[in-house]
């Protein structure tokens, strides 16, 4: 039986149980780049059909510097996810930014060190730009239902990446 997903989510830190979905299945992917983080949650939401997976896994026992990050995206695509929506809590310096606020990256810098940062390692030689590295028409979206529901958000936003398990500087936010 194979199975397909519109949407993927990678759920970040608080955010492990996809109860929100109906018709919910849970499948082992495997993939080149061994096991994703967890199972993968199967679901619908309002007839979108979704692909979940909880990025530290569901009881968090994945760091930040440990999570199979290659097989994560793999399986998505192993699925026939098209677009992903990752969820991530961070802080930032700046006091209009509030907790709770929802920020809305159109760029971001990457501070990690050991990452492979390409999936074309092999025979393939794969060069592609990332001068605009997030989806503008889903951020559009976003931002159409933040201004529906009335939600505080932020964008254009930069996203730092830091190597986990330690937290940024204060310079490097």
């Amino acid at each position: 039986m194979s199975y397909y997903a519109e949407i993927g989510i990678i759920g970040g830190s608080g955010f492990y149980d996809p109860e929100m979905f109906e018709n919910r299945k849970e499948i082992k992917v495997h993939t080149p780049y061994g096991a994703p983080s967890d199972v993968i949650t199967l679901g619908e939401f309002k007839g979108i059909k979704i692909a979940f997976i909880p990025r530290h896994g569901r009881r968090h026992s994945f760091p930040p510097h440990l999570i199979n990050y290659k097989a994560n995206i793999r399986a998505m695509m192993d699925l026939g996810v098209k677009r992903i929506i990752a969820r991530s809590a961070v802080g930032s310096l700046k006091e209009e930014i509030k907790p709770g606020d929802i920020v809305i990256p159109d760029q971001f810098i990457d501070f990690t060190k050991r990452r492979d940062y390409s999936f074309y390692n092999g025979a393939i030689v794969g060069h592609f730009s990332l001068a605009d590295p997030f989806c503008p028409e889903l951020n559009k979206i976003c931002i159409e239902v933040m201004k529906k529901l009335e939600l505080r958000y932020h964008h254009p936003a930069t996203y730092i990446c830091i190597e986990g398990p330690r937290f940024s500087t204060r310079a490097e936010s």
